[in-house]
């Protein structure tokens, strides 16, 4: 009871000496606020934060007609304090974006059953909740959706074990696979600290500097780059995971989702147009589209190898810049995913949102890839910065699974902070330890000391864009070219130019001359290590650059 005036104890029951039992639940508190948000404005009186009521909204206390303001007005200082504060810190990356709510539904458990415990995929017909966010990758948050550039596709699962985060791209690769070059790539991506503008020649400068970067640039400068909003692209892991049984037994696996509205692109004229016109078009489509009935959805697919096969694959499946084709690795149906409930408050279910590949359940499992790796921590950590310690307790975050641990205090700890339970291992109120439910020591085996690793760049880092350029249609491979043109064409520095123009027409020489043609500049000659060359050394290989042997 929280002893409002109504539920007070009347004073002839009191004893004046001692008094009576009385207790509070402040999650009262929490669950009137909570049903208070669900009000119309016309169903309530306008309050302070602490719940009473103030007279007017716009009045402000003053000495006379003329003179300063008071102090004393607290509620014009609370108005001011909240006001100054309602911004949080955007994220560094996939600052701009959108999402909503829906499900994901199981519809081949046989096939996921041989391969992992995971609940989520146990029955066929589970339903299982889900938050979906997408977003572009380098711009702010006020930037224009059809920005070129990749989009996030992040989805949160609330399974009866626990959240899984599944954090997708809508690209099959990215642009590294040495987890260190992420934070230099992004700022070449971003703004340039001089003149806070972008700028090409930092752009081109890292990519042609780091050719395992290629087929992501190709993907990138195709039409591909600037997706007609946000539901008519595909959805990939890129990374590889892993699928685990309940005896420790395993395999790899990459995850696919395709849309069911089918893939539509804009070129880079309509794209320039729509960034004008409507920089908002992709969240704009996106909740009208839910708005009006019309529930966006995917098919999920998953790709499972072997470690056995993965030893003998032709790419390395830790290598982020290499694919899996479904004639190499077949997909398989496993589900579908709808979005179907927008937001009733974008900052509270979207913008608070938090995904994170480390937010795992049990079947489900990292690989050795270096950039997932890293992501593993980052995306956590960035969460802890953006949003505070006690993240996981905003609402949208929020297990529906109970939480029990050892973890407490922290800013905006509101969920009773574990209440009166121990805040360590306690021998006199044990808590209860799960079974294990995999032997780690059979999962992966590794050999060697601590190495110093950077990738090299080989014959093999050509083949995904060798195979993305012949896929293209005559009009995509005219399209990709202007694209290049019209952006490389920017760049001050002949010598980024010549180094870029130099990698296309390793993938193909017409490509490389058109582009060569279209910006003015000769085409060079380059050649790189054969393809029987590993990508990671098991010993210590110093780069002069910023790859190993380029």
């Amino acid at each position: 009871m929280l002893g409002s005036p109504d539920q007070a104890v009347p004073l002839s029951d009191v004893n004046e000496e001692t008094g009576d039992a009385f207790t509070v639940d402040f999650q009262d508190g929490v669950n009137i606020q909570d049903d208070t948000s669900k009000q119309p404005s016309s169903a309530l009186y306008y309050t302070s934060d602490g719940g009473t009521p103030v007279a007017h909204p716009y009045e402000y206390q003053r000495i006379g007609s003329d003179g300063p303001l008071l102090l004393q007005d607290v509620h014009l200082t609370e108005l001011f304090g909240a006001f100054d504060r309602e911004r949080i810190p955007e994220r560094v990356v996939h600052a701009k974006g959108a999402g909503a709510h829906g499900y994901f539904e199981v519809t081949n458990a046989d096939f996921v059953k041989q391969y992992t415990m995971m609940d989520v995929f146990s029955e066929n017909g589970l339903r299982t909740p889900i938050t979906m966010r997408f977003s572009t990758v380098g711009g702010e948050s006020g930037s224009a959706d059809e920005a070129r550039d990749p989009r996030g596709f992040a989805m949160k699962f609330r399974t009866r074990k626990g959240i899984w985060d599944l954090v997708m791209n809508n690209t099959p690769v990215f642009f590294i696979r040495d987890a260190t070059k992420f934070p230099h790539f992004i700022h070449t991506q971003k703004r340039n600290p001089q003149t806070h503008l972008k700028d090409r020649d930092m752009f081109w400068d890292y990519l042609s500097s780091n050719p395992e970067s290629l087929y992501q640039v190709m993907r990138l400068f195709s039409d591909l780059g600037t997706p007609y909003g946000f539901t008519h692209m595909n959805g990939w892991t890129g990374h590889t995971y892993r699928w685990i049984k309940e005896d420790g037994s395993w395999v790899y696996v990459k995850l696919y989702a395709e849309s069911m509205q089918g893939i539509r692109n804009f070129t880079n004229a309509e794209a320039t147009v729509i960034q004008g016109q409507n920089p908002d078009f992709a969240t704009q489509n996106l909740y009208e589209s839910i708005e009006n009935g019309t529930y966006p959805g995917w098919t999920l697919y998953a790709q499972v190898m072997t470690p056995s096969e993965a030893e003998t694959f032709k790419y390395n499946v830790l290598d982020l810049t290499k694919d899996w084709s479904p004639e190499d690795v077949p997909r398989t149906e496993i589900g579908k995913f709808y979005l179907t409930q927008n937001p009733r408050n974008y900052f509270a279910e979207i913008e608070q949102a938090a995904f994170s590949p480390a937010r795992m359940v049990e079947g489900w499992g990292p690989s050795a890839d270096p950039v997932l790796q890293a992501r593993l921590f980052s995306y956590s950590d960035t969460h802890r910065y953006r949003l505070g310690v006690n993240f996981m307790q905003i609402p949208v975050n929020c297990p529906f699974a109970p939480v029990a641990n050892f973890e407490r205090d922290g800013a905006m700890n509101v969920l009773g902070n574990q209440g009166s339970r121990p805040n360590y291992l306690s021998s006199f109120d044990p808590i209860k330890l799960a079974k294990r439910p995999y032997v780690d020591e059979t999962h992966q085996q590794w050999t060697g000391g601590a190495v110093s690793s950077l990738s090299t760049v080989t014959e093999i880092d050509f083949s995904w864009p060798r195979i993305f350029w012949a896929s293209l249609s005559e009009t995509d491979q005219t399209n990709f070219i202007g694209n290049v043109v019209g952006h490389l064409g920017q760049a001050k520095s002949e010598y980024v130019k010549r180094r870029q123009v130099a990698l296309f027409a390793h993938v193909d020489a017409q490509l490389g001359q058109a582009i060569a043609d279209g910006l003015g500049v000769p085409v060079d000659s380059i050649s790189f290590p054969g393809y029987d060359t590993p990508t990671w050394t098991n010993h210590t290989v110093t780069a002069v650059g910023s790859t190993v042997d380029y």
